[in-house]
């Protein structure tokens, strides 16, 4: 079978303007058209963009910040008061700018105190414990060892409760909570010097 013809006398019309051009004139674009060398248009990159990959989203070996360690709060001397309303104790305990809300679990501690000497190293027993809270007004579960859930605000003698507004020149220095004990009078503050408020089990923090 013979070849196609040079067609160098031939005369051809592009697909694009359809005007009539030289046929050895004529190239064919990346869609098929057949056109005069003179309106040819590459392809457009952006037609064919070049595969990207995601951006990578993890670190070899991170050593990212551990969560803050639930710490133990010093309160001033004598923090706690006792309420006596309608034959129910109630504890209120002042602790400035404390930030805890109603429903927390808080434990409240005395002093600590070295119960026997030792080397203090790793393998060392355990060296320190907190003293009971002294029992003032007929109240000694103050230190419980689960702890109590707390109400945020101070409790009055007539069964309210006092609320800071909350805002930076004011902030709630109180919370209360229920004992198990009755107290004798009412209105009386204790509780000693030293004492703290923190999480019902303390954890040993790192350095």
């Amino acid at each position: 079978m013979a070849g196609y013809a040079s067609g160098k006398r031939s005369w051809a019309i592009s697909d694009r303007s359809g005007l009539r051009f030289p046929y050895t004139e004529m190239v064919r674009e990346w869609n098929g058209f057949l056109v005069h060398t003179s309106e040819y248009e590459p392809k457009q990159p952006q037609l064919s963009p070049k595969p990207v990959g995601s951006d990578p989203q993890a670190l070899l070996n991170p050593r990212p910040q551990p969560a803050s360690a639930v710490s133990l709060i010093l309160l001033t001397s004598d923090p706690f008061t006792t309420v006596n309303y309608l034959g129910t104790t109630y504890i209120n305990v002042y602790s400035v700018d404390h930030q805890r809300s109603t429903g927390d679990t808080v434990r409240l501690r005395g002093p600590a105190q070295v119960t026997s000497a030792g080397s203090g190293g790793a393998d060392a027993t355990n060296l320190q414990a907190f003293r009971d809270i002294p029992t003032f007004d007929n109240v000694s579960d103050i230190d419980s060892a689960t702890g109590f859930t707390i109400t945020i605000g101070q409790k009055k003698s007539d069964g309210s409760v006092t609320r800071a507004t909350g805002d930076l020149t004011s902030p709630e220095n109180y919370f209360f909570f229920t004992s198990t004990d009755t107290a004798t009078s009412g209105g009386i503050s204790g509780g000693g010097s030293a004492c703290s408020a923190g999480p019902v089990t303390l954890k040993v923090v790192s350095s």
